[in-house]
């Protein structure tokens, strides 16, 4: 996925920018960078790896050299960034957090306005945040080349861009993703820093200032934010924000994340009411699950439980590697169980998702050894169909991975049903969704399985669908 955090300041930023790009880190799978500006030293960075350290250990000897009052920090899901690059708009430091599906074309079309080459990175790949740069370079001014990238890039696209007089900062033009800024007063006058999560700042003494509207730019300084470029009427923020990937204490479009997915709990409660399921214990999957089953166990009078807990202190997130196997391996040894809240209990767990099924799988036999009598399973968000054509938010390599394309090929007997085939299947009163979740629900051996209804979840965020991204789940673009 990724995320960023950026500060203009009338002080030296860097503190600020290390500890507010830390909070980060859940977004994040490969790499880290800092870039800082000063008047003394001009630009300096530092990128490394983060698959197998922690953002902080990695930075705490860098923080103490760089110096600056303007400073843009990422965390990366693929490329190395912050990138330093210098063109007819002066020397600047970009990050960008998105998805660009028509890198291959728009680096052709580079080529053939006589743009000489790109680095390649280790996959053989081109830096998707240099080939951002190099399409702003394209442009007259810097926010023609940011409205620019927004108009041309298939997916998403969300940036800052820091020369050496502020911060540019530009949603994407969908919003799929959110940019929130916040202010506070310093020693020497005030502060201004940009972020992907909002909470990522209240613990340095910021209050929450703007939230960009899709495809928004501004020109952040420490002392104003300044509207470069309009917000579009057309918004289709991602609903796994508040789904999954979003942190608990952020807040989108005015929608606190844990709020939500407790609301989110209580409407899957409501459904199981009248399906005559009694269970004596609900349990989230640690972490995202878990505010789920908070709010399904107000809902329903069913006691919350915790029967099993996740490790932390080394074990990073199961999405992280790029390698199914080692996943796996995390997905497992990070929860440990509590057998004697297990035995001989009916247990409802709610998870955020189910995508492949290969860890939920795992841990359902793992309950069953541990004398868990019945498991019924509450994905909070509906089956996933289709894979994500504007953020990098799974390692699934493609369609033909989830597990519930891998159904409907068994039900079907084709690997590439047609559009009115699979609205069938994305439609919970239809026979063929039934089915789709019965051959899940064997498979994983579950007691029962119930997926959070598209309806239900969108009543739950309380955003409208019209402005939601539901692509994954019904195709609808």
């Amino acid at each position: 996925m990724g995320g960023f955090f950026g500060v203009a300041s009338q002080d030296d930023c860097v503190f600020d920018l290390f500890y507010g790009t830390d909070y980060h880190s859940h977004l994040g799978t490969r790499r880290a960078g800092l870039a800082v500006y000063g008047t003394e030293n001009g630009f300096d960075r530092a990128i490394h790896s983060i698959e197998t350290t922690n953002f902080r250990p990695k930075f705490d000897k860098d923080i103490l050299k760089m110096k600056g009052h303007l400073g843009i920090g990422c965390i990366s899901d693929y490329e190395p960034q912050p990138l330093i690059i210098r063109s007819h708009h002066g020397t600047y430091a970009i990050t960008t957090v998105g998805k660009i599906n028509n890198a291959s074309q728009l680096a052709d079309d580079l080529f053939a306005k006589g743009h000489s080459h790109f680095l390649e990175m280790s996959g053989g790949d081109i830096n998707p945040t240099e080939l951002v740069a190099t399409l702003i370079n394209q442009q007259d001014t810097i926010v023609d080349g940011i409205r620019y990238v927004q108009d041309v890039v298939d997916g998403s696209m969300t940036l800052m861009l820091m020369t050496k007089d502020g911060i540019y900062a530009a949603r994407d033009k969908y919003g799929r993703t959110p940019v929130e800024i916040g202010y506070k007063k310093t020693e020497e006058g005030a502060a201004h820093c940009i972020c992907f999560e909002s909470f990522s700042f209240l613990n340095l003494g910021y209050r929450m200032k703007k939230e960009l509207g899709p495809g928004e730019i501004v020109f952040v300084d420490p002392e104003e934010i300044k509207t470069v470029a309009p917000a579009l009427d057309e918004m289709k923020v991602c609903s796994f924000l508040w789904i999954y990937y979003g942190f608990p204490a952020s807040t989108y479009e005015g929608l606190n994340v844990e709020d939500v997915r407790c609301k989110c709990g209580s409407k899957l409660a409501k459904r199981d009411m009248t399906r005559g399921i009694k269970p004596n214990m609900v349990a989230g999957v640690p972490d995202s699950g878990i505010a789920h089953a908070v709010g399904y166990a107000n809902e329903s009078g069913v006691p919350y439980s915790r029967p099993f807990v996740k490790y932390t202190p080394t074990w990073p997130r199961s999405f992280m590697p790029t390698i199914q196997s080692r996943r796996d391996l995390i997905a497992k040894m990070k929860l440990v169980p509590i057998r004697e809240l297990l035995e001989g209990n009916k247990l409802l767990l709610i998870d955020d998702s189910i995508v492949r099924g290969t860890q939920l799988r795992e841990t359902t036999q793992y309950l069953y050894k541990s004398g868990v009598e019945e498991v019924h399973i509450r994905p909070a968000c509906p089956p996933l169909v289709f894979g994500c054509k504007y953020l990098n938010f799974s390692r699934s390599n493609s369609e033909a991975e989830l597990i519930t394309r891998r159904m409907i090929e068994k039900l079907e007997g084709t690997m590439n049903p047609s559009d009115s085939i699979l609205a069938k299947y994305t439609d919970p009163d239809s026979d063929q969704y039934a089915n789709m979740l019965e051959e899940i629900r064997r498979q994983l051996d579950f007691t029962s399985l119930h997926y959070h209804r598209l309806d239900d979840m969108v009543e739950a965020i309380g955003l409208g669908k019209c402005k939601l991204c539901t692509y994954c789940w019904d195709g609808a673009e």
